[in-house]
């Protein structure tokens, strides 16, 4: 097991690279199965969730090869229909291997996924959608079957625009004749990246960045050479460690636009930003409480950030107030910040924070993969040492963290 060693107080300055978006690669990962040949991705992070989804990959009988940042995957030869429940218990994302394998076999046997606990976090509209696509799905014992001998083309609409079901019915209407069209789907940039991959690989996929989008199957498909998008949660990270320490980042390799939600929640907080087509700085000598920030669907405040966002606001001057309305349990990171001296009240969905001068280090556990995030953020402004163990939550989700921010000016280390 790991843990962060960090002596906070110092000013984050310097520049940060910013990765491939971990919410991109693994779904499209996951399509490469459809794709049926070799598909080469650049910008993939050296992530755990990526060595998760390659070594399900490899059990379904795929080549898989990394060269740096760039992985390489051959699906001609795959045929396994089955993730065995120890793959998928390591990351929620697997789930989006079951639109894949319908799309290319007709047939998926899965156990129910792991990853962070967030609350409830139920598959029933990727089961409702796979219905209406002429999917039949059976639950026996712990496992969820799947089959689509007869896949149907049909007009579904979302009661929520779930990312996840989105993608996976995306996979799924691949192999359905005709048109299919999904209403309400989620708009989140990664699903506009895996619909650019799917198109890069054959597929006639209208609709990219709206709610709607009108899917052609049957068509025929093939590898590709494709680039992941940068890391919109990575860079909305770095960019509230910038504002918590009072210092001035500036994240390269990043896309502006995509972080419009978070950074006017630090615009309004009195932190400075310049940005250009693939870089934003940030400055912070001041910050002052934002109020109501409330989670929602892109292109409204995204629930990922909402942790590393409370972490900043812990020392603003005045009182921020969160409300979340994605997930049930998304204020787990909160004991962590009280004990690091941060004054928050919070129910299930809705934290009060009030912010102080000054956060103590402590000695905290990390929950998931943002409020692990939280907790490095609020150690790094923290007067004092801070040691926050079970790293495998943040491993998850950031690459070269350690490294990263040692480069610019913070004292942690990485230990055992």
């Amino acid at each position: 097991m790991g843990a962060y060693q960090i002596i906070g107080g110092r000013p984050l300055r310097g520049v940060i690279p910013i990765h491939g978006a971990k919410n991109s690669m693994l779904p499209i990962l996951a399509a490469t199965l459809v794709s049926g040949g070799t598909c080469v991705l650049h910008n993939c992070p050296q992530i755990s969730d990526a060595d998760a989804a390659l070594t399900i990959l490899q059990s379904l009988g795929c080549q898989v090869k990394r060269e740096g940042d760039t992985l390489i995957v051959d699906t001609y030869a795959a045929d396994g229909t089955e993730i065995p429940a120890a793959l998928m218990q390591k990351m929620r994302a697997a789930v989006i291997f079951l639109g894949a394998l319908l799309a290319r076999f007709g047939r998926a046997r899965l156990s129910h996924p792991g990853g962070c606990r967030l609350g409830e976090r139920p598959i029933d509209l990727h089961l409702m959608g796979l219905r209406m696509l002429g999917a039949s799905c059976v639950y026996e014992g712990e496992e969820l079957l799947c089959t689509a001998h007869k896949p149907e083309a049909a007009t579904i609409a979302l009661p929520f625009p779930s990312v996840g079901a989105t993608e996976n019915l995306l996979l799924a209407a691949l192999s359905c004749e005709g048109e299919t069209v999904l209403c309400n789907a989620a708009r989140e940039p990664e699903i506009g990246d895996l619909i650019g991959f799917l198109i890069a690989c054959g597929a006639e996929i209208e609709g990219v960045g709206t709610s709607v989008l009108r899917i052609h199957g049957r068509r025929p498909l093939h590898g590709a050479e494709y680039t992941i998008m940068p890391d919109r949660m990575e860079a909305a990270t770095y960019l509230c460690a910038a504002a918590a320490t009072r210092g001035e980042l500036t994240l390269t390799q990043a896309e502006p636009n995509h972080l419009c939600a978070v950074t006017d929640i630090l615009l309004r907080g009195g932190c400075e930003l310049r940005q250009s087509a693939r870089e934003l700085t940030l400055r912070c000598d001041a910050l002052r409480a934002v109020s109501p920030i409330r989670t929602a669907p892109y292109p409204a405040f995204p629930t990922d950030a909402q942790a590393p966002v409370m972490a900043a606001m812990a020392t603003a001057e005045g009182v921020s107030i969160f409300e979340e309305t994605v997930f049930s349990d998304r204020f787990r990171h909160v004991p962590a910040l009280r004990q690091m001296g941060a004054k928050i009240t919070a129910t299930k969905r809705c934290a009060v924070v009030e912010g102080v001068p000054v956060l103590r280090g402590a000695g905290v556990e990390a929950t998931d993969l943002r409020g692990g995030a939280a907790m490095v953020i609020a150690a790094l402004a923290a007067q004092g040492e801070s040691i926050i163990t079970k790293t495998e939550h943040t491993e998850r989700g950031y690459a070269e963290l350690v490294s990263s921010l040692r480069a610019c000016g913070a004292e942690i280390s990485l230990t055992e």
